[in-house]
């Protein structure tokens, strides 16, 4: 996991190679990338989806998620962390922790997921190792303990120091980083290296106290011993193992293989995973064993050429292909169908999976992203996945007639993968609006339609929903009398209306004389008067922040009809509100802009003229964060204009806040 273009896929293609699970490394921006197979990641040279796979080192099984790093596809992280045992943390050596970086970082923390981080990019200009790790123990708040340090000559990266065994790794060019060498480390690294290793070898003793007694008695540990320490502190989460190198020239890539091995947990040294019996509402564990009852979550729904596949993490028990399983969640019986074990797009079919196994399974056909699959005589119910609001919205309606309702089932097709994505028709518009989390990410969406449905759609910007109030206090009174279908339908009510506070929605008060003189007559009277707050008088939008009183009832109640004081009711709250000074709200949002702080000044302007109000700077390094809040109406398009301003640097977010005056 990290920021966008910090390196992820180019590490995992590398991963992929060395471990011979692919015989030709493909790049990121020729668009040949194994596990960037979806043509808009060829295209783009970004990661959108997560993509699984599963490779062998040294006789372990190895079981790997490479996660997108743009912040419209936040939710793949989620998912993904909320299932995996370990992370590696890519950071660049150039930009040090970037925002989406943090962000994906505290996600990990919410799972306690533990974390070890490979500082890429050293082959750079502007590479600096030491200000990396600064950045991951000042930002990140985490306890860095580099086990490599860089040798640097001037700019030039020649290799890394492995502190641990105390050698210097040297790639050889010619193999494409297959083949290193192990050699003294140089004279003039000497010293940096003792410093460093001292640091090492302090922390990995302080992780154990039978460790700590041996490191004071003899004031040094042996290999097993250090890797022992250093693994107990990465699984508790008390530190974070630091590995340097370049992905992309091949250099650095096999230490961190062998350290997910030596660092990060096996899936049976995870804690028993808990979760709700959902007959009892008790709270129980299962253990990580292939004997206890099955357990596994669904953490990603995807289609494939039109059939559903679920991905699930099995934590206890066994998946056997063609058994029946329990769907937990939603309390029915599902079929396995099909097992596979997937490399990208690539698929292997397998009998069963067991404890730690990431596995795509066909046939369920309830499960959603979050369910939790078990054995019908065991039910549990998981901790779910965190889902995303969506946080903009533009209209989009088919170029054929004939498309129309293909449309829809397509776009239910997709909010089945991403749970961030939503579709909804708006009843004030009648226009169909999709909903994502940012421009990019509906881009995609629209292109998938045209390329793997064959929907050509056209997208504008959707109508923004304006909503209306009232600036002073008014009152009416209205009295109703007619006959329909030789009925006397009569009613004399008189309503007051005053502004409320935003946010408030509508209030209906009345007093308690009325509740006692006429209390059939009330609901009815509420009810005229929320209907007439549907559409209100200056362009037919809800009217809302309104407080409606019953002021008075006419002195004939007994002779008064429910629809006679509803209509009449519904009438004085109109007139009341024509009164009153009406106005217009619009909906304003929460925008958290992160920029290079050579650009603050230009973003700033720019917030300025679409009438943003700028609440908070906040420095962090070589960046900013702006929060400020702004009308939706004058926020469509940021997301390009933020990219021109600051060279595709800045990034942003931005979720609803509230509705206010129309400026």
């Amino acid at each position: 996991m990290a920021h966008i273009d910090a390196g992820k896929t180019t590490l995992t293609e590398r991963i992929l190679f060395y471990t011979k699970k692919i015989h030709k490394i493909g790049e990121v921006d020729e668009g040949s990338a194994t596990m960037d197979y979806m043509p808009q990641e060829q295209e783009r040279g970004i990661t959108i989806t997560s993509a699984a796979t599963v490779f062998n080192w040294n006789n372990y099984e190895i079981h790997l998620i490479d996660t997108p790093g743009h912040v419209d596809f936040t939710i793949e992280v989620e998912r993904s962390l909320r299932v995996l045992d370990g992370v590696v943390t890519v950071i660049c050596a150039v930009g040090g922790v970037e925002p989406q970086t943090e962000t994906v970082w505290h996600q990990a923390e919410r799972y306690h997921v533990p974390r070890l981080a490979f500082v890429n990019k050293l082959d750079r200009l502007g590479a600096d190792f030491n200000r990396a790790v600064s950045m991951i123990k000042d930002r990140l708040g985490a306890n860095p303990v580099p086990v490599q340090i860089p040798m640097m000559d001037g700019d030039q990266f020649k290799g890394v120091i492995d502190l641990i065994r105390m050698k210097a790794l040297v790639w050889d060019s010619e193999s494409k980083g297959e083949y290193f060498e192990c050699l003294d480390v140089p004279l003039e690294f000497k010293e940096s290296a003792e410093a460093a290793r001292n640091f090492m070898l302090e922390t990995a003793a302080e992780q154990d106290e039978t460790l700590l007694e041996h490191y004071l008695e003899n004031d040094s540990l042996d290999e097993k011993q250090i890797i022992s320490g250093l693994r107990k502190g990465t699984i508790s989460n008390n530190i974070v193992p630091i590995l340097c190198g370049s992905a992309l020239k091949n250099q650095g890539v096999q230490p961190v293989i062998d350290a997910i091995i030596d660092f990060l947990p096996s899936p049976i040294e995870v804690p028993p995973i808990s979760g709700i019996n959902p007959e009892t509402g008790a709270e129980e564990f299962r253990n990580p064993k292939a004997k206890d009852p099955l357990c596994a979550l669904a953490f990603k729904v995807i289609m494939d050429q039109g059939r559903k596949a679920v991905f699930v993490r099995v934590y206890s028990g066994e998946l056997v292909a063609e058994s029946e399983v329990f769907n937990a969640t939603r309390g029915v019986k599902e079929r396995v169908a099909r097992l596979f074990l997937t490399h990208a797009n690539k698929r292997e079919k397998i009998k069963s999976a067991t404890v730690g196994s990431i596995a795509l399974v066909v046939g369920l056909k309830e499960t959603k992203t979050g369910d939790t699959i078990t054995s019908e005589g065991a039910p549990l119910i998981l901790e779910s996945v965190e889902t995303y609001l969506p946080v903009i919205s533009i209209a989009i309606e088919p170029q054929t007639r004939s498309d129309q309702e293909k449309l829809i089932f397509c776009l239910d097709k997709i909010a089945q993968e991403d749970p961030s994505f939503v579709h909804s028709e708006n009843q004030e518009t009648g226009q169909l609006l999709i909903s994502g989390m940012g421009e990019l990410h509906l881009e995609i969406i629209v292109d998938r339609l045209r390329r793997e449905y064959g929907i050509d759609v056209q997208t504008g910007k959707p109508q923004v929903v304006y909503k209306e109030s009232v600036s002073n206090s008014a009152e009416a009174k209205v009295i109703f009398d007619r006959e329909i279908h030789d009925v006397r339908h009569f009613g004399e009510v008189t309503i007051s209306v005053r502004p409320a506070a935003r946010g408030a929605g509508l209030i209906f008060e009345t007093s308690d004389r009325f509740k006692e003189s006429a209390p059939e007559l009330i609901p009815h009277i509420e009810n005229g008067a929320k209907e007439s707050t549907l559409a209100g008088a200056l362009a037919g939008n809800e009217v809302v922040d309104l407080i409606v009183k019953l002021e008075a009832i006419g002195p004939e109640s007994s002779l008064m009809s429910p629809l006679g004081v509803k209509v009449a009711a519904s009438q004085a709250t109109r007139e009341a509100c024509e009164k009153a000074g009406p106005i217009i709200l619009e909906p304003f949002m929460s925008v958290e802009v992160v920029v290079p702080e050579e650009f603050v000044g230009e973003v700033i302007a720019d917030l300025n003229s679409r009438h943003g109000r700028l609440e908070e700077v906040t420095p962090r390094g070589k960046t900013s964060l702006l929060k400020a809040i702004s009308p939706l109406a004058n926020m469509f398009g940021y997301s390009t204009s933020l990219r021109s301003l600051t060279q595709g640097r800045g990034i942003f977010t931005m979720q609803y806040s509230h509705y206010d005056v129309k400026q």
